[in-house]
């Protein structure tokens, strides 16, 4: 029952997280490092609404799919490590996105992530 909870709660907090992508894109744009777009061919703004819409998808995956919910669980933590890289860009950069606007907050954020990646593994029983 708490795996269900947690990842309900995953999945809902994945949703907003790509909502708000979609609603503040510029608010996002701090996170995206130059090389990213330089990798992906996209602008930062292409960036932000891409990693939104996968936010969607793996929110809506971990809970219309139960019977992919490993692999979910696996592509959600994948996620989680491919966009790590933004978080210590803003952190350096001492750059502000939504809800993320003291050094003190951009740096605990990065010690969320693991916690994230951990929380999908476990949520989907994908360990």
């Amino acid at each position: 029952m708490i795996r269900h909870i947690a990842r309900w709660a995953l999945a809902l907090g994945l949703a907003f997280m790509g909502v708000m992508h979609f609603v503040q894109t510029r608010g996002f744009r701090g996170l995206i490092p130059d090389w990213a777009t330089r990798v992906t061919g996209l602008d930062k703004d292409g960036v932000v609404v891409a990693s939104g819409a996968a936010e969607l998808a793996l929110a809506t995956g971990l809970i219309a799919l139960p019977k992919e919910r490993r692999r979910i669980g696996w592509a959600t933590a994948v996620f989680f490590v491919a966009v790590f890289p933004g978080n210590i860009e803003q952190w350096r950069t001492h750059r502000s996105a939504p809800g993320l606007d003291t050094d003190t907050r951009r740096l605990v954020r990065l010690f969320l992530q693991p916690v994230l990646i951990l929380w999908a593994l476990w949520s989907t029983r994908a360990r």
